[in-house]
């Protein structure tokens, strides 16, 4: 009687500790820390996470170096981080934001929906000096357009000898700009736009994400322009360590962020229609041109360089090509 009273007790403590949440702190990269629309999402993320075992305690960070530090020391069991500074923990994902990969809302979530497939589920694990990382998510931030202090930029050879802000982190930025003959200046998420705003560069590429709250309108002044060309989509990367979290956390994430691509894009459409027309400027048919064999061009050196994945680049050609069956690239190989 004693033992069958002694394995009832073991089963049930058993159960009690199968049940518990596992506890977990997450930094969140956001601008604008609680108050932004990144913060917001993650909240709604960690409120559905409860359903999958885990009890998310969200830690805001207005620095994304910061962020990201806060993960490598082991103060943060997760990070949300743009995908430019979380290629390092895995090219495969990081690369859906290359140079004109995905030039439309319809081209990048059809990426992200397949990249987030059960079937991809190997390809988000990564091994990196013995530490175990795993994508459990990707939301879009929208495409990053071309800003200009003076709208008489509008074309390749004009802005030779121009300043650009770049991510000093994310070398095709830097290759790119050079490309053009412009001269990058480095930068970080914090600060690229105010030295557009204060004269120290005359370019800078933001999605409309940005627009507002890094008051992108006091560089535009009465003088500037936004070319309605989308440079890169920007996305942002839920990277965590596995041993952190419940078995099979990650899958049941991934399923979230796809289930929520549809609003994640109604906010993007949102915000890029809040930006004024006045300031909205067109390349010419042949201006266009020209920058998507350029950013084709550069997305294909990269590859070679390492710094792209070489899987990926062929997903996004085929996400285009699906969508734009015209574009020139399409009878082309080497992607």
């Amino acid at each position: 009687m004693k033992k069958t009273t002694l394995a009832l007790l073991a089963a049930s403590t058993m159960g009690i500790v199968s049940t518990a949440q596992a506890k977990v702190d997450v930094c969140v990269f956001d601008l604008l820390g609680k108050s932004g629309e990144s913060f917001q999402m993650a909240q709604e993320w960690a409120l559905a996470a409860k359903g999958w075992g885990a009890d998310i305690n969200l830690i805001p960070r207005q620095d994304e170096a910061v962020a990201d530090n806060d993960f490598k020391a082991g103060k943060c069991d997760a990070v949300f981080l743009t995908a430019m500074r979380s290629r390092q923990y895995n090219k495969f994902v990081g690369s859906i934001d290359s140079l004109g990969g995905a030039p439309s809302n319809a081209i990048a979530q059809r990426a992200i929906t397949f990249a987030l497939d059960k079937r991809n589920a190997a390809k988000m694990v990564t091994n990196l000096g013995g530490k175990k990382y795993e994508v459990a998510g990707i939301a879009p931030l929208g495409a990053a357009y071309i800003f200009v202090r003076d709208k008489k930029i509008d074309s390749i050879e004009k802005a030779a000898g121009k300043k650009f802000a770049v991510l000093s982190y994310d070398p095709a930025q830097k290759i790119m700009v050079q490309r053009v003959g412009a001269q990058a200046v480095g930068s970080d998420v914090s600060n690229f736009v105010a030295k557009f705003n204060n004269g120290q560069v005359d370019m800078v590429g933001a999605p409309a994400y940005a627009y507002k709250p890094l008051e992108i309108y006091k560089g535009l002044g009465n003088t500037g322009a936004m070319f309605d060309f989308p440079v890169v989509h920007i996305t942002a990367n839920f990277v965590m360590k596995p041993e952190k979290f419940p078995e099979g956390f990650g899958q049941k994430s991934r399923d979230w962020f796809v289930k929520n691509l549809p609003k994640s894009y109604a906010m993007i459409k949102r915000l890029e229609g809040e930006i004024p027309a006045k300031y909205k400027m067109q390349f010419s048919a042949e201006e266009k041109l020209k920058y998507q064999k350029l950013l084709r061009d550069g997305r294909m050196d990269l590859t070679k360089q390492g710094i792209y994945d070489k899987e990926m680049m062929s997903v996004l050609k085929k996400a285009r090509c699906s969508v734009d069956k015209s574009n020139f690239e399409c009878s082309l190989g080497g992607e």
